[in-house]
Protein backbone atom coordinates (compact mmCIF):
# COMPACT_ATOMS: atom_id res chain seq x y z
CA UNK A 1 0.00 0.00 0.00
CA UNK A 2 1.28 3.49 -0.87
CA UNK A 3 3.08 5.24 1.98
CA UNK A 4 1.03 8.09 3.39
CA UNK A 5 2.32 11.59 4.08
CA UNK A 6 0.21 12.80 6.99
CA UNK A 7 0.81 14.91 10.12
CA UNK A 8 2.83 13.07 12.76
CA UNK A 9 1.14 12.37 16.11
CA UNK A 10 2.42 13.50 19.47
CA UNK A 11 4.63 10.97 21.34
CA UNK A 12 1.89 9.99 23.80
CA UNK A 13 -0.59 9.45 20.97
CA UNK A 14 1.92 7.35 19.07
CA UNK A 15 2.54 5.26 22.19
CA UNK A 16 -1.22 4.68 22.52
CA UNK A 17 -1.42 3.58 18.89
CA UNK A 18 1.48 1.18 19.39
CA UNK A 19 -0.25 -0.29 22.45
CA UNK A 20 -3.38 -0.85 20.39
CA UNK A 21 -1.35 -2.47 17.61
CA UNK A 22 0.00 -4.91 20.19
CA UNK A 23 -3.57 -5.60 21.32
CA UNK A 24 -4.47 -6.38 17.70
CA UNK A 25 -1.43 -8.64 17.32
CA UNK A 26 -2.50 -10.53 20.45
CA UNK A 27 -5.96 -10.96 18.90
CA UNK A 28 -4.40 -12.34 15.72
CA UNK A 29 -2.30 -14.80 17.73
CA UNK A 30 -5.44 -16.06 19.45
CA UNK A 31 -7.17 -16.72 16.11
CA UNK A 32 -4.55 -18.47 14.00
CA UNK A 33 -3.23 -15.24 12.52
CA UNK A 34 -6.42 -13.98 10.88
CA UNK A 35 -9.47 -11.95 12.03
CA UNK A 36 -12.45 -10.55 10.09
CA UNK A 37 -12.08 -6.91 9.12
CA UNK A 38 -15.12 -6.11 11.28
CA UNK A 39 -13.21 -7.34 14.34
CA UNK A 40 -10.18 -5.26 13.39
CA UNK A 41 -12.40 -2.21 12.92
CA UNK A 42 -14.09 -2.85 16.27
CA UNK A 43 -10.73 -2.92 18.04
CA UNK A 44 -9.41 0.13 16.16
CA UNK A 45 -12.45 2.19 17.08
CA UNK A 46 -13.68 0.80 20.40
CA UNK A 47 -10.93 -1.13 22.25
CA UNK A 48 -11.18 0.08 25.88
CA UNK A 49 -8.99 3.15 26.51
CA UNK A 50 -7.14 2.70 23.21
CA UNK A 51 -9.70 2.71 20.38
CA UNK A 52 -10.46 5.83 18.39
CA UNK A 53 -13.79 6.47 20.10
CA UNK A 54 -12.86 5.11 23.52
CA UNK A 55 -9.47 6.86 23.83
CA UNK A 56 -8.80 10.41 24.87
CA UNK A 57 -8.00 12.21 21.62
CA UNK A 58 -10.14 15.07 20.30
CA UNK A 59 -12.32 13.75 17.49
CA UNK A 60 -14.47 16.63 16.29
CA UNK A 61 -14.08 20.20 15.11
CA UNK A 62 -10.99 22.14 13.99
CA UNK A 63 -8.71 20.30 16.45
CA UNK A 64 -9.99 16.85 15.54
CA UNK A 65 -10.23 14.70 12.44
CA UNK A 66 -13.60 15.67 10.95
CA UNK A 67 -16.55 18.00 11.52
CA UNK A 68 -20.17 16.89 11.93
CA UNK A 69 -23.33 18.91 11.37
CA UNK A 70 -23.91 19.71 15.08
CA UNK A 71 -20.33 21.02 15.38
CA UNK A 72 -20.95 23.36 12.44
CA UNK A 73 -24.06 25.15 13.70
CA UNK A 74 -26.74 25.07 16.43
CA UNK A 75 -29.32 25.29 13.64
CA UNK A 76 -29.03 21.52 13.15
CA UNK A 77 -29.94 20.52 16.71
CA UNK A 78 -32.61 23.22 16.94
CA UNK A 79 -34.28 21.94 13.76
CA UNK A 80 -34.31 18.37 15.07
CA UNK A 81 -35.94 19.69 18.23
CA UNK A 82 -38.62 21.34 16.10
CA UNK A 83 -39.21 18.02 14.34
CA UNK A 84 -39.48 16.30 17.74
CA UNK A 85 -42.09 18.90 18.77
CA UNK A 86 -44.17 17.95 15.72
CA UNK A 87 -44.17 14.33 16.90
CA UNK A 88 -45.60 15.26 20.32
CA UNK A 89 -47.87 14.15 21.93
CA UNK A 90 -47.96 10.98 19.81
CA UNK A 91 -44.61 9.96 21.34
CA UNK A 92 -43.48 10.15 24.95
CA UNK A 93 -41.65 13.39 25.83
CA UNK A 94 -38.22 11.85 25.89
CA UNK A 95 -35.26 11.48 23.54
CA UNK A 96 -32.43 8.94 23.30
CA UNK A 97 -29.23 9.74 21.47
CA UNK A 98 -26.62 7.27 20.27
CA UNK A 99 -23.15 8.53 19.38
CA UNK A 100 -23.43 11.80 21.29
CA UNK A 101 -19.73 12.64 20.85
CA UNK A 102 -18.96 16.01 22.38
CA UNK A 103 -22.57 16.51 23.46
CA UNK A 104 -23.09 19.41 21.03
CA UNK A 105 -26.24 17.99 19.44
CA UNK A 106 -27.76 17.32 22.86
CA UNK A 107 -26.97 20.85 24.03
CA UNK A 108 -28.45 22.52 20.95
CA UNK A 109 -31.51 20.26 21.03
CA UNK A 110 -32.18 20.91 24.71
CA UNK A 111 -31.52 24.64 24.37
CA UNK A 112 -34.15 24.82 21.65
CA UNK A 113 -36.61 22.88 23.79
CA UNK A 114 -35.97 25.27 26.68
CA UNK A 115 -36.28 28.49 24.68
CA UNK A 116 -39.21 27.32 22.52
CA UNK A 117 -41.16 25.73 25.37
CA UNK A 118 -41.02 22.20 23.92
CA UNK A 119 -41.81 19.56 26.55
CA UNK A 120 -39.03 17.08 27.29
CA UNK A 121 -38.77 14.95 30.41
CA UNK A 122 -35.59 12.98 29.75
CA UNK A 123 -32.74 13.10 27.26
CA UNK A 124 -30.95 9.77 27.44
CA UNK A 125 -27.44 9.34 26.06
CA UNK A 126 -26.26 5.79 25.43
CA UNK A 127 -22.51 6.05 25.94
CA UNK A 128 -20.05 3.15 26.11
CA UNK A 129 -16.96 5.28 26.71
CA UNK A 130 -16.33 6.46 30.25
CA UNK A 131 -13.97 9.13 28.94
CA UNK A 132 -16.57 10.54 26.56
CA UNK A 133 -19.27 10.38 29.22
CA UNK A 134 -17.10 12.45 31.57
CA UNK A 135 -16.71 15.10 28.88
CA UNK A 136 -20.42 15.09 28.14
CA UNK A 137 -21.33 15.38 31.82
CA UNK A 138 -19.22 18.52 32.14
CA UNK A 139 -20.51 20.02 28.89
CA UNK A 140 -24.18 19.31 29.69
CA UNK A 141 -24.10 20.02 33.44
CA UNK A 142 -26.76 22.74 33.09
CA UNK A 143 -29.35 20.32 31.68
CA UNK A 144 -30.94 18.20 34.38
CA UNK A 145 -32.93 16.29 31.75
CA UNK A 146 -29.84 14.39 30.61
CA UNK A 147 -29.33 10.86 31.87
CA UNK A 148 -26.60 8.46 30.73
CA UNK A 149 -27.12 4.77 29.96
CA UNK A 150 -24.32 2.21 29.51
CA UNK A 151 -26.29 0.18 26.97
CA UNK A 152 -29.48 0.16 24.92
CA UNK A 153 -32.46 -0.47 27.24
CA UNK A 154 -35.08 -3.11 26.53
CA UNK A 155 -37.87 -0.59 26.00
CA UNK A 156 -38.13 3.07 25.01
CA UNK A 157 -40.94 5.32 23.84
CA UNK A 158 -39.95 8.64 22.34
CA UNK A 159 -37.54 9.82 19.65
CA UNK A 160 -34.19 8.14 19.03
CA UNK A 161 -31.47 10.27 17.41
CA UNK A 162 -28.46 8.83 15.60
CA UNK A 163 -26.35 11.36 13.71
CA UNK A 164 -23.40 9.68 11.95
CA UNK A 165 -23.76 6.55 14.06
CA UNK A 166 -24.33 3.83 11.48
CA UNK A 167 -21.22 4.75 9.46
CA UNK A 168 -19.01 4.09 12.51
CA UNK A 169 -20.24 0.52 12.98
CA UNK A 170 -17.78 -2.22 11.95
CA UNK A 171 -18.22 -3.67 8.48
CA UNK A 172 -17.05 -6.85 6.80
CA UNK A 173 -15.14 -6.66 3.51
CA UNK A 174 -15.93 -8.97 0.59
CA UNK A 175 -14.23 -9.37 -2.79
CA UNK A 176 -15.72 -11.09 -5.81
CA UNK A 177 -13.52 -13.71 -7.50
CA UNK A 178 -13.96 -16.33 -10.21
CA UNK A 179 -14.78 -18.80 -7.43
CA UNK A 180 -17.38 -16.49 -5.85
CA UNK A 181 -17.24 -14.07 -2.95
CA UNK A 182 -14.24 -14.13 -0.60
CA UNK A 183 -14.01 -12.44 2.78
CA UNK A 184 -11.17 -9.94 3.15
CA UNK A 185 -9.83 -10.07 6.69
CA UNK A 186 -6.71 -8.91 8.51
CA UNK A 187 -3.42 -10.77 8.98
CA UNK A 188 0.24 -10.04 9.64
CA UNK A 189 2.42 -9.81 6.56
CA UNK A 190 6.19 -9.40 6.21
CA UNK A 191 7.20 -6.76 3.68
CA UNK A 192 10.72 -5.35 3.25
CA UNK A 193 11.79 -7.12 6.42
CA UNK A 194 9.03 -5.47 8.44
CA UNK A 195 5.89 -7.15 9.80
CA UNK A 196 2.81 -5.10 8.98
CA UNK A 197 -0.94 -5.53 9.21
CA UNK A 198 -2.47 -6.25 5.82
CA UNK A 199 -5.50 -7.69 4.05
CA UNK A 200 -5.82 -11.45 3.55
CA UNK A 201 -8.69 -13.32 1.90
CA UNK A 202 -10.54 -16.41 3.11
CA UNK A 203 -13.69 -18.32 2.22
CA UNK A 204 -16.83 -16.27 2.70
CA UNK A 205 -19.92 -17.09 4.75
CA UNK A 206 -22.75 -17.35 2.15
CA UNK A 207 -25.08 -15.44 4.50
CA UNK A 208 -22.84 -12.38 4.26
CA UNK A 209 -22.53 -12.61 0.49
CA UNK A 210 -26.31 -12.86 0.21
CA UNK A 211 -26.58 -9.26 1.45
CA UNK A 212 -25.20 -8.01 -1.89
CA UNK A 213 -27.99 -7.57 -4.47
CA UNK A 214 -27.63 -8.25 -8.20
CA UNK A 215 -24.11 -9.51 -7.77
CA UNK A 216 -24.09 -11.07 -11.23
CA UNK A 217 -23.60 -7.55 -12.65
CA UNK A 218 -20.38 -7.07 -10.67
CA UNK A 219 -16.98 -7.89 -12.12
CA UNK A 220 -14.35 -10.13 -10.56
CA UNK A 221 -12.17 -8.11 -8.21
CA UNK A 222 -15.12 -6.01 -7.00
CA UNK A 223 -14.51 -5.01 -3.36
CA UNK A 224 -17.30 -3.87 -1.08
CA UNK A 225 -18.67 -3.88 2.45
CA UNK A 226 -21.58 -5.63 4.16
CA UNK A 227 -23.15 -4.25 7.32
CA UNK A 228 -23.95 -7.11 9.66
CA UNK A 229 -23.28 -5.09 12.84
CA UNK A 230 -25.49 -2.18 11.75
CA UNK A 231 -28.24 -4.62 10.73
CA UNK A 232 -28.04 -6.19 14.18
CA UNK A 233 -28.28 -2.72 15.72
CA UNK A 234 -31.42 -2.00 13.70
CA UNK A 235 -32.99 -5.25 14.89
CA UNK A 236 -32.24 -4.36 18.53
CA UNK A 237 -33.51 -0.82 17.98
CA UNK A 238 -36.75 -2.19 16.52
CA UNK A 239 -37.33 -4.47 19.51
CA UNK A 240 -36.70 -1.57 21.91
CA UNK A 241 -39.17 0.76 20.19
CA UNK A 242 -41.87 -1.90 19.88
CA UNK A 243 -41.51 -2.77 23.58
CA UNK A 244 -41.69 0.93 24.42
CA UNK A 245 -44.97 1.30 22.60
CA UNK A 246 -46.35 -1.81 24.29
CA UNK A 247 -45.47 -0.43 27.74
CA UNK A 248 -46.66 3.15 27.22
CA UNK A 249 -49.28 2.95 24.50
CA UNK A 250 -47.46 5.75 22.71
CA UNK A 251 -45.56 5.74 19.43
CA UNK A 252 -41.79 5.61 19.14
CA UNK A 253 -39.47 6.56 16.28
CA UNK A 254 -35.80 6.61 15.29
CA UNK A 255 -34.26 9.38 13.19
CA UNK A 256 -30.98 8.22 11.61
CA UNK A 257 -28.86 10.70 9.65
CA UNK A 258 -25.77 9.59 7.78
CA UNK A 259 -23.97 9.51 4.45
CA UNK A 260 -24.81 6.63 2.17
CA UNK A 261 -26.93 5.27 -0.62
CA UNK A 262 -29.76 2.86 -1.40
CA UNK A 263 -28.51 -0.63 -2.28
CA UNK A 264 -28.71 -0.18 -6.06
CA UNK A 265 -26.33 2.79 -5.82
CA UNK A 266 -24.22 1.33 -3.02
CA UNK A 267 -23.39 -1.83 -4.98
CA UNK A 268 -23.06 -0.07 -8.32
CA UNK A 269 -20.53 -1.65 -10.71
CA UNK A 270 -18.52 1.59 -10.77
CA UNK A 271 -18.13 1.57 -6.97
CA UNK A 272 -15.65 -1.28 -7.33
CA UNK A 273 -13.37 -0.27 -4.43
CA UNK A 274 -16.15 0.04 -1.89
CA UNK A 275 -16.69 3.05 0.37
CA UNK A 276 -14.28 2.41 3.24
CA UNK A 277 -12.51 5.64 4.21
CA UNK A 278 -10.28 6.89 7.03
CA UNK A 279 -10.08 10.38 8.53
CA UNK A 280 -7.03 11.77 10.29
CA UNK A 281 -6.46 15.45 11.10
CA UNK A 282 -8.95 16.50 8.39
CA UNK A 283 -7.15 14.32 5.82
CA UNK A 284 -9.08 11.51 4.13
CA UNK A 285 -7.29 8.38 2.90
CA UNK A 286 -8.04 4.65 2.30
CA UNK A 287 -5.52 2.91 4.64
CA UNK A 288 -7.23 1.48 7.75
CA UNK A 289 -3.90 0.20 9.11
CA UNK A 290 -2.39 3.66 9.50
CA UNK A 291 -1.95 4.51 13.22
CA UNK A 292 -4.85 2.41 14.54
CA UNK A 293 -6.67 4.17 17.33
CA UNK A 294 -5.70 7.63 16.09
CA UNK A 295 -7.89 7.78 12.98
CA UNK A 296 -11.54 7.28 12.23
CA UNK A 297 -12.55 4.37 9.98
CA UNK A 298 -15.94 4.60 8.30
CA UNK A 299 -18.05 3.16 5.52
CA UNK A 300 -21.06 4.64 3.79
CA UNK A 301 -24.44 3.31 4.89
CA UNK A 302 -26.55 0.90 2.84
CA UNK A 303 -29.91 2.51 3.63
CA UNK A 304 -31.85 -0.24 1.90
CA UNK A 305 -30.38 -2.78 4.32
CA UNK A 306 -31.13 -0.50 7.30
CA UNK A 307 -34.72 0.08 6.24
CA UNK A 308 -35.26 -3.64 5.56
CA UNK A 309 -33.85 -4.54 8.98
CA UNK A 310 -36.30 -2.13 10.61
CA UNK A 311 -39.20 -3.62 8.64
CA UNK A 312 -38.06 -7.13 9.57
CA UNK A 313 -38.03 -5.96 13.18
CA UNK A 314 -41.69 -4.93 13.02
CA UNK A 315 -41.28 -1.18 12.47
CA UNK A 316 -42.75 1.05 9.79
CA UNK A 317 -40.72 3.05 7.29
CA UNK A 318 -41.96 6.62 7.71
CA UNK A 319 -39.63 8.46 5.36
CA UNK A 320 -36.31 8.33 3.58
CA UNK A 321 -35.08 11.69 2.30
CA UNK A 322 -32.01 13.73 1.55
CA UNK A 323 -30.69 15.73 4.49
CA UNK A 324 -31.48 18.91 2.58
CA UNK A 325 -35.08 17.90 1.93
CA UNK A 326 -35.69 16.84 5.52
CA UNK A 327 -34.11 19.89 7.18
CA UNK A 328 -35.91 22.33 4.90
CA UNK A 329 -39.29 20.69 5.53
CA UNK A 330 -38.56 20.49 9.25
CA UNK A 331 -38.09 24.27 9.35
CA UNK A 332 -34.37 25.06 9.39
CA UNK A 333 -34.90 28.26 7.37
CA UNK A 334 -37.43 29.47 9.93
CA UNK A 335 -34.95 28.76 12.73
CA UNK A 336 -32.31 30.83 10.92
CA UNK A 337 -34.84 33.63 10.31
CA UNK A 338 -34.98 34.34 14.05
CA UNK A 339 -31.62 36.05 13.59
CA UNK A 340 -31.97 39.29 11.63
CA UNK A 341 -29.91 39.52 8.47
CA UNK A 342 -28.97 43.00 9.64
CA UNK A 343 -27.01 41.40 12.49
CA UNK A 344 -24.29 40.52 10.02
CA UNK A 345 -21.76 39.07 12.49
CA UNK A 346 -24.35 36.65 13.89
CA UNK A 347 -26.35 35.95 10.73
CA UNK A 348 -23.67 35.27 8.11
CA UNK A 349 -21.89 32.36 9.87
CA UNK A 350 -25.23 30.64 10.45
CA UNK A 351 -26.39 31.26 6.88
CA UNK A 352 -23.11 29.83 5.55
CA UNK A 353 -23.46 26.77 7.79
CA UNK A 354 -27.05 26.24 6.60
CA UNK A 355 -25.80 26.36 3.03
CA UNK A 356 -23.31 23.56 3.77
CA UNK A 357 -26.04 21.45 5.39
CA UNK A 358 -28.45 21.68 2.46
CA UNK A 359 -26.33 22.32 -0.63
CA UNK A 360 -26.21 19.36 -3.06
CA UNK A 361 -22.50 20.10 -3.50
CA UNK A 362 -21.88 19.86 0.26
CA UNK A 363 -23.84 17.68 2.75
CA UNK A 364 -27.37 18.16 1.45
CA UNK A 365 -27.46 15.27 -1.01
CA UNK A 366 -24.81 12.84 0.21
CA UNK A 367 -26.35 12.72 3.69
CA UNK A 368 -29.69 10.97 4.01
CA UNK A 369 -32.38 10.79 6.68
CA UNK A 370 -34.11 7.54 7.56
CA UNK A 371 -37.11 7.71 9.89
CA UNK A 372 -38.54 4.42 11.13
CA UNK A 373 -40.82 3.63 14.03
CA UNK A 374 -44.18 2.42 15.23
CA UNK A 375 -47.50 4.04 14.26
CA UNK A 376 -46.83 7.76 13.81
CA UNK A 377 -48.82 10.36 11.89
CA UNK A 378 -46.44 12.90 10.40
CA UNK A 379 -47.33 16.31 8.93
CA UNK A 380 -47.80 16.05 5.18
CA UNK A 381 -45.08 18.65 4.62
CA UNK A 382 -42.48 16.34 6.13
CA UNK A 383 -43.34 13.66 3.57
CA UNK A 384 -43.04 15.88 0.49
CA UNK A 385 -39.37 14.97 0.08
CA UNK A 386 -39.85 11.23 0.66
CA UNK A 387 -37.69 8.94 -1.50
CA UNK A 388 -38.68 5.59 -0.02
CA UNK A 389 -39.39 4.32 -3.52
CA UNK A 390 -35.64 4.43 -4.25
CA UNK A 391 -34.73 2.00 -1.49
Amino acid sequence: MQKLSLPLPAPDALAASQALQQRILDELAQHQGWIPFSRYMELALYAPNLGYYSGGATKLGKDGDFTTAPEMTPLFGATLAQFYAQCLPQISAQVMEFGAGSGKLAKDFLTECRTAGIAIERYFIVELSGELRARQEEYLKDFAEVQWLPAMPEAFSGLVLGNEVLDAMPVDLLRKTEQGWREVGVALNTADGESVLSYQERDCDPVRAAQIPDDETLQDGYLTEVHSVAIGFMHSLSAMLRSGQTQTGKAAAALLIDYGFPAREYYHPQRHQGTLMCHYRHHSHPDPFYLPGLQDITAHVDFTAMAQAALDGGLQLHTYASQAGFLIQAGIAQVLARTSAEQVMQYLPQANALQKLVSPAEMGELFKVLLVGTELNLPATLLQQDRSHRL
